[in-house]
């Protein structure tokens, strides 16, 4: 079929349907039976229609396609005010994507909580607001903050693994989260709670307020909810441990644990950590003439600068956990019509800022930063450049040392430290009709649903380097006392001279003219218009064919704008260039549910659920997508079932995957190059030595020590396509009759994702680069992605986007529950989830042929092996009290680091078995092997009954009861992941023991 003829197809179905512009409803396996069939008619004739939004009202032991459902309660047990935290908690094959322990050296991801399934990227998570597509927070990808759901809105969360495409569309490859907001509540409540580490720091609080009513004899249903929250943040200040400088080392020579100290690397072994250093030579009063000359913190001019003992501390900034304001609401109505028509009607409202407080620019002659003319767009790299040593401000013994111009390197307090600041407002509305055809036979339902985000980022305190060049370029005027600035139009322009010798010598005056403060907005809409009606086609001899048929439309228009000056006066900052796009999609979409079997020989039943959804996307690469599912549903005997599943999944690239231009970025990564020398043999150094700059180093210093910027753009393309996975999932649930109330399900999965849309990782581009059969140069696609200064080091390193590899996910769940339940004692409730890796690779085309990375229990990858939950809950009467126990394998830092160490191992091992050297003992390195990490949470509610009709539920707990420490992961150095003040988010993030109590009343 030619994309056209469908793309005919869908419109006329659109504008001829009396059911147009609806969401679609997978079919229940359960609405085979003929019984069913007319109980539910029945229940039509006296009751109001309900759809959810759902698709499906099942649970993980009863359906096709596994599921796991988190309800009211145990959203509040968790002690998180964070809704996607509480999920990543709470269940396993969920990882955070962006949070505020993980995205404090975003640009633009600050501030948002995402999630992840099966560590496939956020993108690939479609989340879902009662079963309708949600504008995105972000243009990095389909990212949708759950912060943006009032808390008092959410009545369950289901989460559904395994590619669902079929039936919810792109983005659904390694499952759906599905927020499903209430319906029914009635009444006014108000939940208060706070909380903060019991080491101090991290404070929250948050008061959530809900009111639902029922209105005009019943006919009409509303429901108002707001949530306020505040989350004061993590700062380095709060924790003993982040006042370490850790710079971590390993010492190849002497088999030893090394960090910087002011002698430079010694082995761990022989010193304290007291003595640990790591300072940046960019001082408050400036630096000249290399180590030359220095103001120390008193400003006397000095002689002899050493780094590690009179530098900066910048570590002193670390932000653990980002602060966030954050306020969303949000207001529903359902509204009978007639008998058999109803409409509905919510809107959404969210605004959310967040913010970090880093040190002042640091700055010196030779640091470049990216120009953009703004007249014809040519690109160029501007440096301050040195100072003459006739300039006004040089002292005379500074002037009279140096030669021809004087080099400085300088902290730019005067300006202010730099502070950026992310505002998100979010507005998410829909509106539909509901109701019956063919006497009552088939269900519709028509909606219409508009969101708009808008992102409003600052940055303030930066430098313009074209104006910071023209500033220190001072003169004497014709009056022989004035000091100004040499350039004539510079003058006319305002220019002021910026003296930068010694501490607080920048004027109030110069510090405004070098200082800018760029922005970048982005603005987001989406259009969704859906349709859908769901019925009986015909009966089989083991039941109804039920069935479900649809139609959607999707518009998607994102908008970045960024600050001229950003680009114009090369700031010191990221560039992120202004870019739009628009994408449009038809879909048409079908599911049937066909029961093959009831009540025969070994099948209970056995049922067969099929999907297909087409779709037609305006991307030029983009030919007719077709998405399909088969599902079986095998109960053999009464208790017990066999599910499998299916499905052909598909992702359509992002806008800003296909037309972004490289926008900055910062990811730390290590230089194959760092500690090359004259005649060193390590992996890549004989093309290293070809790089003028680390040849000039060598010259300099005898050694090549990496000290790059970690900037590292992302960059997208236009001839990008789909992706497409294979999804396979089977598994086995019982409730067996001799056990009451016991429930478990086992779920294997197997993903295969096809021409994946993804960029090699850093150190991968450098190593084929570098160390690969194909020769560094020109002819090297690689490394024309890599810039280095005069000095040899990295200043940027793009990362494009391609189709270029396979991604594999393979594993199984684990769920378990048992309700044991006493006459007099109360209830036990027993929970386990619990997620095993099998594989997480990604395959890609290098030089050399195919390169496949492993991921599975890499702690740089966010990959652990194992993980699980589980938890008792004790309720008695009006009492519950719940025990949790959260469990991560132990991990790696990364594999490529364990390799390198296999590999020195055996080297020392053959020079002591030669007699040609080696180190007896050598000591393994550091912050190479985690081990596992366990911690305990325990929470307790009691409701009471007050006067008036009220009820009061007071709860409160403790998360992560005995205080157990994260590992110590170092601020930066050999180890791939470096830690935020010594910490990592993957673990706890700092937080420590954290106690929260909360009240919650209702009228």
């Amino acid at each position: 079929m030619k994309k056209k003829l469908l793309t005919l197809a869908i419109q006329a179905a659109v504008f001829s349907s009396a059911s147009a512009m609806a969401q679609q409803v997978e079919v229940s396996a359960t609405q085979s039976s003929n019984a069913a069939q007319v109980e539910q008619q029945q229940v039509k004739e006296v009751e109001k229609i309900s759809v959810t939004g759902s698709r499906i009202k099942r649970d993980s032991f009863s359906m096709s396609t596994p599921m796991m459902l988190m309800g009211k309660e145990d959203l509040v047990d968790s002690g998180l005010g964070e809704l996607a935290d509480i999920l990543v908690d709470e269940i396993p094959s969920i990882s955070a994507g962006s949070s505020n322990t993980n995205s404090q050296s975003s640009v633009q991801n600050t501030g948002l909580s995402t999630i992840d399934l099966r560590d496939l990227g956020t993108d690939r998570t479609l989340t879902l607001i009662d079963g309708r597509r949600a504008v995105s927070n972000s243009y990095s990808g389909n990212y949708i903050s759950l912060a943006t759901i009032p808390a008092a809105m959410v009545d369950r969360v289901e989460v559904i693994t395994g590619g669902a495409s079929a039936v919810y569309g792109s983005d659904a490859i390694a499952g759906v989260v599905n927020i499903i907001t209430e319906n029914n509540k009635t009444g006014f409540e108000i939940d208060v709670r706070g909380g903060e580490s019991t080491e101090g720091g991290a404070r929250e609080f948050t008061i959530d307020t809900g009111y639902g009513a029922s209105f005009d004899d019943d006919r009409g249903y509303m429901l108002a909810a707001v949530t306020w929250d505040r989350q004061f943040g993590l700062l380095a200040w709060d924790r003993d441990r982040s006042q370490y400088e850790s710079s971590f080392d390993y010492d190849a020579e002497k088999m030893c644990n090394a960090n910087n100290t002011i002698d430079g690397d010694q082995c761990m072994r022989d010193i304290t950590m007291d003595d640990w250093r790591e300072r940046s030579n960019d001082i408050s009063g400036g630096r000249f003439e290399g180590n030359k000359w220095w103001y120390d913190a008193d400003n006397n001019l000095k002689e002899g600068f050493k780094e590690e003992r009179d530098g900066y501390d910048t570590f002193e900034w670390d932000i653990l956990k980002i602060p966030v304001d954050k306020l969303a609401s949000a207001f529903k109505v359902n509204y009978d019509l007639t008998d058999d028509l109803r409409g509905t009607f919510q809107i959404h409202y969210a605004k959310n800022k967040s913010g970090r407080t880093n040190p002042p620019e640091g700055q010196d002659y030779n640091d470049d930063e990216l120009y953009i003319d703004p007249i014809t767009g040519l690109s160029d790299l501007k440096i301050p450049g040195t100072i003459s040593i006739n300039n006004p401000f040089a002292p005379a013994i500074i002037a009279d040392t140096a030669g021809k111009d004087i080099t400085w390197d300088r902290r730019f307090d005067e300006v202010g430290n730099v502070i950026t600041e992310n505002t998100r407002t979010t507005i998410r509305s829909a509106a539909g009709l509901q109701g019956t055809l063919f006497d009552g036979q088939w269900d519709w339902e028509a909606s219409v649903g508009y969101g708009k985000f808008k992102q409003e980022q600052r940055r303030f305190n930066e430098i313009s380097i074209t104006k910071l060049a023209l500033g220190l370029d001072a003169e004497y005027a014709a009056d022989g006392t004035t000091i100004q600035c040499a350039d004539e139009q510079a003058r006319a322009e305002g220019c002021v001279p910026v003296n930068i010798f010694g501490i607080n010598s920048i004027s109030p005056e110069a510090a405004d003219y070098i200082r800018a403060n760029p922005y970048i907005n982005t603005d987001i809409t989406q259009l969704n218009l859906q349709a859908f009606m769901t019925g009986d086609l015909f009966e089989m001899p083991a039941g109804m064919v039920a069935s479900a048929f649809g139609i959607e439309y999707r518009r998607d228009k994102q908008e970045v704008d960024t600050d001229v000056a950003l680009r114009g006066q090369a700031i010191t900052f990221n560039d992120v260039p202004p870019f739009s796009g628009e994408v449009k999609v038809w879909e048409a979409f079908g599911e049937a549910t066909l029961p093959l079997l009831k009540d025969a020989p070994a099948a209970k039943r056995l049922d067969l659920d099929l999907s297909l959804r087409l779709a037609d996307y305006s991307q030029k690469n983009i030919d007719l997508m077709a998405s399909y599912r088969a599902g079986l549903m095998w109960e053999p005997a009464e208790g017990y079932a066999i599910r499998a599943n299916y499905s052909r999944a598909q992702r359509a690239p992002s806008i800003t995957e296909l037309v972004s231009p490289p926008r900055g970025d910062y990811d730390s990564f290590s230089d194959i190059c760092d500690g090359v020398t004259a005649t060193s043999t390590g992996p890549g150094h004989d093309a290293c030595r070809q790089e003028p700059g680390i040849a000039n180093a060598i010259a300099l210093n005898g050694v090549f020590e990496d000290e790059n910027t970690g900037y590292s753009p992302n960059a997208g393309n236009l001839d990008l396509k789909e992706e497409t996975a294979d999804t396979y999932t089977l598994g086995i649930t019982a409730a067996p009759s001799f056990l009451e109330n016991f429930n478990i399900a086992l779920d294997y999965y197997d993903i295969t994702i096809e021409d994946a849309i993804t960029s090699i990782g850093n150190e991968q581009i450098l190593r084929e680069c570098y160390d690969s059969s194909v020769p560094f140069g020109e002819g090297n696609a690689f490394c024309g992605d890599i810039t280095r200064d005069s000095e040899g080091n990295i200043t940027q390193l793009i990362q494009r986007e391609f189709n270029l590899a396979e991604e594999k996910a393979r594993g199984y769940d684990v769920s378990m529950k048992y309700k044991y339940e006493t006459a007099e004692y109360g209830d036990l409730s027993f929970n386990l989830n619990f997620t095993h890796v099998i594989e997480r690779s990604v395959t890609y085309e290098g030089n050399d042929g195919l390169e496949t990375l492993d991921y599975n229990g890499e702690l740089s990858s966010g990959i652990f092996t194992d993980r699980a939950t589980a938890s008792v809950t004790w309720r008695y009467d009006d009492l519950r009290i719940r025990w949790k126990t959260k469990y991560k394998s132990s991990v790696v830092d990364d594999h490529e680091r364990v390799a390198d160490w296999e590999e020195l191992k055996a080297e020392n091992q053959a020079k002591l078995d030669a007699g040609t050297g080696g180190v007896a003992n050598p000591e393994t390195p550091l912050y190479l092997f985690y081990g596992s990490y366990v911690t305990h949470d325990v929470s307790a509610s009691y409701n009471l009954d007050l006067d008036g009709g009220m009820e009061l539920k007071l709860y409160g707990g403790l998360r992560n009861v005995f205080d157990k420490e994260s590992p110590f992961v170092p601020n930066t150095g050999d180890s791939v992941v470096t830690g935020n003040g010594n910490y990592e988010g993957e673990f706890d993030g700092g937080v420590g023991r954290f106690a929260y109590l909360g009240a919650e009343l209702k009228f």
